[in-house]
């Protein structure tokens, strides 16, 4: 039987944001600024939003069936 590899699950921040952060959204919040793809989400979503392409919350709570 083959064996395999488990992947490691570890996450590296800077000892300075370790420190400074209050909480773990904090954190979270760091990891996603350092991720390329989400920034070239965000960009594309704020360019949309500035030419009027957005959904209204309204829309999108419709769209989800959110209450």
């Amino acid at each position: 039987m083959p064996l395999t590899k488990k992947k490691s699950e570890e996450v590296t921040f800077p000892l300075s944001v370790f420190e400074t952060a209050d909480t773990k959204e904090d954190l979270e919040d760091w990891l996603l600024s350092q991720n390329p793809e989400f920034i070239k989400k965000m960009r594309k979503a704020r360019r949309e939003d500035i030419l009027g392409k957005g959904k209204s919350w309204g829309s999108l709570k419709r769209e989800l069936c959110i209450k």
